[in-house]
């Protein structure tokens, strides 16, 4: 890929930026202790967390899926949950519930009228995993819409808001998988990414097999990044320079999906803005406060994969021929120069 020519750099999110480097490469390497192998899932990961998006990891059980959650969770000074989801599980199970409450004088009898009480639930964190999420039905699925749009959660006619950073990390077994129910699109329109984790390479499952990083070393594992930092790198993120040919690109993207015989639905306008952060996100991965095509490139089938819907889904259930389909189209449209 031909990356666009850079402008010369504002100072203020230079300094932001080269501040942040070390930061940045502390959390990748942190979460590498745990997380063995397949680096690239490990940058998707921090991706998301900087562009303010949701992650969905699915892969087959066993490969890591919560680990590499669960340690990036681990890396970050705030506040963390894990709602492991079940058939039984209902929204208020996520999102909490109001229960009657009634004041008590000194003596210990009631005084006053009773009052209901919102005992917040597991979604009110800065990092949630949602573990299986798609062995959950959809009514309970369907509870982190409003959560994970608005970072707002709505019970009995009150809005709560939920602080920030927040970013909900979901885990799923693939479709064919016994006992699971197929996310609405709404609902994985709301997810930045859908990323894999795949086998490990021989070597790197040699190490996995005599470190066992998941027993002990991924409970020791210690925060390398504060909240505020993190909050400070997603301002930096909102700020970089998206040049107008990387705009014309991600719409020609867009509309080939749109136009291609194979998909019944293309990418959507939402879908625009978020591989144009998710590109913003990636540039600040490689130090730059500008996008170039080939960070618009690395992000298409991990953005796009999982808001198109292809014709082969529709017939048979096949979740993978959308992503295979739009890195086909990848080759039809040309970059910028």
């Amino acid at each position: 890929m031909t990356t666009t020519g850079a402008q010369s750099d504002p100072p203020a999110l230079t300094s932001v930026l080269d501040a942040a480097a070390d930061s940045i490469n502390r959390l990748r390497e942190n979460i590498a202790r745990v997380f063995i192998g397949n680096p690239q899932a490990i940058d998707r990961m921090v991706a998301c967390l900087l562009a303010r998006g949701h992650v969905l990891i699915e892969d087959v059980p066993g490969v890591g899926k919560t680990v590499l959650a669960t340690a990036l969770a681990r890396s970050i000074d705030c506040s963390f949950s894990r709602i492991q989801l079940t058939p039984d599980m209902l929204p208020g199970d996520i999102l909490g519930v109001s229960v009657l409450s009634r004041a008590t004088s000194e003596n210990g009898s009631h005084a006053g009228a009773p009052t209901f009480e919102f005992k917040p639930g597991p979604i009110f964190a800065n990092i949630v995993l949602a573990d299986e999420i798609n062995r959950t039905t959809p009514r309970t699925q369907s509870a982190l819409l409003e959560s994970m749009q608005e970072a707002t959660v709505s019970v009995d006619g009150r809005m709560h808001v939920l602080e920030q950073p927040f970013m909900v990390i979901a885990t799923q077994n693939p479709y064919e998988y016994e006992g699971t129910y197929l996310l609405p699109e709404n609902q994985l329109d709301r997810f930045l990414m859908r990323i894999t984790v795949g086998y490990p390479s021989p070597e790197d499952e040699a190490r996995v097999l005599t470190l066992r990083p998941a027993q002990q070393a991924l409970h020791d594992l210690q925060a390398v990044m504060d909240h505020q930092t993190v909050l400070d790198l997603q301002r930096a993120t909102d700020a970089v320079r998206l040049d107008e040919s990387l705009i014309e690109y991600i719409i020609a993207i867009a509309t080939a999906t749109r136009k291609h015989a194979e998909l019944h639905v293309g990418l959507s306008t939402r879908g625009t803005l978020a591989l144009a952060q998710a590109g913003r996100a990636n540039a600040v991965l490689q130090g730059r406060d500008f996008v170039t095509a080939d960070d618009i490139f690395q992000c298409v089938v991990p953005v796009v994969g999982h808001r198109v819907v292809s014709s082969a889904f529709l017939q048979s259930g096949d979740t993978a021929s959308g992503a295979q389909i739009v890195e086909s189209v990848l080759n039809t449209v040309p970059s910028p120069d």
